[in-house]
C-alpha cells in the first residue's frame, strides 16, 4: 500500500474495525515514513462461479436455482424457506473455500443431496431419484437400502 502523501510502500495500521455493517473493514494506517495518517477498506473479492455441466457446457453458478431445485425436492415437507437458504448458505460456503472458479454440477449435486440427508429424508431421496436419474424401482429400492443401515 503506497502512502497517498509520499508515496512510501511501509506503514503500520493503527486502527481497525468493522465497516458497512460488516461488510468491510475499515483500517488507519499511518506511514512509516512522513507519518502521515490515511484510512483504507478491504471488502471482499467476490468471485464469480462458473459451473461445468455434466456435457462439459459451463453456465455461471445461480443461487436462485440452486434454492428452487431444493425446494422442488422439499414441497411439502416440513423444511421451512429459511432452512433451504441456511442450507444453501452452507453448500456456497463449502464451494468458496475451493477457492476454484469453476465447480462441477456433480460436486454441488453431492452437497446437495448431503445437506438434505441431514435435514429431511424424504427431500434426499427425492432430489436423490432425480440427480442420479434413477430408471426403475431397484434403485430407488437400493438407495433406500442404504439409508437404513
Amino acid at each position: 500500500m503506497k502512502c497517498p502523501f509520499c508515496g512510501h510502500e511501509e506503514d503500520k495500521v493503527v486502527d481497525s474495525r468493522a465497516a458497512q455493517d460488516g461488510r468491510a473493514v475499515r483500517r488507519r494506517r499511518e506511514c512509516l515514513k512522513c507519518k502521515e495518517r490515511f484510512t483504507t477498506y478491504e471488502y471482499i473479492e467476490n468471485v464469480t462461479l462458473t459451473v461445468i455441466k455434466s456435457d462439459e457446457r459451463r453456465e455461471a453458478y445461480d443461487r436462485l436455482k440452486l434454492i428452487n431445485g431444493i425446494k422442488l425436492a422439499c414441497n411439502k415437507r416440513p423444511v421451512s424457506i429459511k432452512k433451504i437458504e441456511a442450507m444453501v448458505d452452507e453448500i456456497e460456503s463449502r464451494l468458496y473455500e475451493l477457492s476454484r472458479s469453476e465447480v462441477t454440477s456433480k460436486h454441488i449435486g453431492e452437497l446437495v443431496m448431503e445437506k438434505l440427508r441431514e435435514t429431511d429424508e424424504i427431500a434426499y431421496v427425492r432430489f436423490a431419484s432425480v440427480y442420479r436419474k434413477f430408471q426403475d424401482k431397484t434403485e430407488f429400492l437400493n438407495e433406500l437400502k442404504k439409508m437404513l443401515e
